[in-house]
């Protein structure tokens, strides 16, 4: 089995795209490429303007780091949006394939997510599966299925993007560990521990501990964004894998429900697991002034001095329509060159931002799957019910 952090340094298949095409409005015939242009002296980021000798070795970095990103929402508009669109470039969002190639994107985690109250969470859940599905398979030579570790690298040597399904919110399992399996057989790689469920709102039932010790067992990550503090605390003790947040930032920074306290997070380095920081200007903005780059970088450096380098990644929240609120700076995919180098300029060098951008990402991807491997030879698919666990 390929161990992704070896392979690091391996030279790979170029992650971004010849030449950054312009996002096309819908009906628009797409300019053809220019084969002879070089990604090197082109600026990933269209609205920003970036010290050439900088922007040259970020891009050196992403071709063997691309950018791991933890949540993108664009499951949510493909019923509406032609997949050959987001092949080709779509304005009317934030995210298509050339933003994704020219940001550095090596891995994607395609949100599954449905609100609280939709009145069919499974059934919503799993259109959006379809949809996910149906935009991979079209787009061969841009996007890769990954359902295990070695997949992760596979894409990534290929320069295909490699597209992680997840996460699941908690109240789309619909109380049953059958639907989890199901959910696994069809590619999905994360369930969040949301407080949406009964199991999830004041920590773990005993049907909750059962729920994580099938997600162990299958291989499934275990997102804690926008869980009860109660069920991260417990979560943290009961999971035999390590853990991501897919989507928050410093609470100490921002008073927001999705971001993490300290001493919420401090349990992380011991779990192995990662906090993927949000660019939502809603959970990075501070003083009441609008949310800008060097916003993120201020919630990445607080983490960072909480629970160390090799424990926070990046989660864009991109995914969504034209008009949405931005965070100035980084406004859609192809713009983490743009965070890179205010790190850069912070004094981040070239391994701390490897394992920010890829490393932490990848080897929690790599220890949930050895953990469901180890795993499986002594445990079966487990037949408890909420019935039995949680009886009223």
């Amino acid at each position: 089995m390929a161990d992704l952090q070896d392979e690091a340094d391996v030279a790979t298949a170029a992650i971004g795209a010849p030449d950054r095409p312009t996002p096309r409005k819908r009906g628009a015939k797409p300019k053809p490429p220019t084969p002879e242009a070089d990604v090197e002296a082109e600026d990933t980021a269209p609205h920003h303007t970036l010290d050439p000798d900088v922007l040259t070795r970020i891009h050196t970095l992403l071709r063997a780091h691309p950018v791991a990103d933890g949540y993108n929402t664009l499951a949510q508009v493909l019923v509406n949006t032609p997949w050959h669109d987001v092949e080709l470039g779509e304005s009317s969002l934030d995210t298509d394939i050339p933003r994704l190639r020219h940001g550095g994107v090596g891995a994607q985690f395609w949100s599954l997510m449905v609100p609280a109250d939709c009145p069919d969470p499974v059934s919503a859940t799993l259109e959006r599966v379809d949809r996910l599905r149906t935009l991979v398979d079209a787009c061969p030579e841009g996007l890769r299925l990954a359902q295990a570790v070695g997949d992760l690298a596979d894409a990534r040597n290929h320069g295909r993007i490699a597209s992680l399904f997840g996460p699941v919110a908690a109240h789309a399992l619909g109380d049953s560990l059958g639907t989890v399996r199901a959910y696994h057989a069809l590619g999905v790689r994360a369930v969040a521990l949301t407080a949406t469920a009964s199991w999830t709102r004041a920590g773990l039932t005993r049907f909750g501990q059962e729920v994580v010790r099938e997600l162990n067992r299958l291989g499934m990550v275990i997102d804690l964004s926008g869980a009860a503090p109660e069920t991260v605390r417990q979560t943290l003790g009961a999971a035999k894998a390590p853990l991501i947040f897919t989507r928050s930032a410093a609470r100490a920074l921002t008073d927001h429900p999705l971001n993490v306290t300290d001493e919420v997070v401090d349990g992380l380095p011991e779990n192995g697991g990662v906090c993927l920081v949000s660019f939502s200007p809603a959970q990075v903005a501070r003083a009441g002034r609008a949310a800008c780059v060097q916003d993120v970088a201020d919630h990445i450096q607080h983490l960072r001095g909480v629970v160390g380098p090799d424990h926070i990644g990046l989660s864009g929240g991109y995914g969504l329509k034209a008009g949405s609120p931005r965070t100035v700076g980084l406004e859609d995919a192809s713009c983490y060159p743009v965070l890179l180098a205010e790190l850069i300029d912070r004094g981040w060098d070239d391994t701390e931002l490897a394992a920010l951008t890829w490393g932490n990402f990848a080897r929690v991807i790599r220890d949930v799957d050895f953990a469901a491997r180890a795993a499986q030879p002594r445990r079966g698919p487990s037949t408890a019910t909420i019935e039995d666990l949680d009886p009223m």
